[in-house]
């Protein structure tokens, strides 16, 4: 039986964990992470898409711990290299997932390329399962541009190197709060909030 009074947060990143919890302080549930439940294994990501992948994540974790469970699927999408590193964001320089390997890779990559053709976007998708099916879906979308130098001590991941040209900050520029008011997650978390209380 699904426990509806914790909501487990499946994710093994910290900086995802801090901003989920940021954004649902004020929710009538506890938050409950992975870290209570010993090695779990994990899920395989083998989707193609984003909300794949949130799916197949939510289910799995809620299958194993008997929560209810919220699970995101997130990464970077540079038009330049045809939408690349995709779903593969957090695995884009190899399986380690090491994000200083991986932003080494994304610049390299973008070497020839000019500045007015670096438009990239983070995209988000969060999926909330209860172990037998998907109950609800939501989406985020925050557009920029790829730097080469990185700026700024917030964030985690690509943050330093994904500027917003219209605040003339990287995302790692930021104080959280107004990171999660108008991040990809952010959104995200914001459009399946009305849905979780209902489910809650």
């Amino acid at each position: 039986m699904v426990k509806r009074g914790r909501l487990l947060i499946a994710t093994s990143n910290p900086g995802k964990l801090r901003e989920i919890r940021h954004v649902f302080a004020d929710l009538d549930v506890e938050l409950a992470d992975l870290k209570e439940f010993g090695k779990l294994p994990q899920p395989l990501e083998d989707g193609l898409t984003f909300e794949e992948n949130a799916r197949k994540k939510a289910l799995h974790y809620a299958g194993l711990t008997g929560l209810w469970t919220l699970a995101d699927d997130s990464g970077l999408e540079v038009d330049a290299l045809g939408g690349q590193p995709g779903v593969n964001s957090a695995r884009f320089a190899g399986p380690a997932q090491d994000a200083a390997a991986n932003n080494i890779k994304l610049i390299r990559c973008l070497g020839e390329v000019p500045p007015k053709r670096r438009s990239a976007r983070f995209r988000c998708v969060i999926a909330i399962a209860d172990g037998q099916r998907v109950s609800a879906t939501a989406a985020g979308v925050f557009e920029g541009v790829i730097i080469d130098e990185p700026r700024g001590q917030n964030g985690f991941g690509y943050d330093p190197y994904f500027l917003l040209p219209e605040l003339g900050q990287t995302v790692a520029e930021l104080e959280p709060a107004h990171k999660n008011r108008i991040s990809h997650r952010g959104q995200a978390l914001q459009n399946i909030r009305p849905k979780l209380e209902a489910l809650l």
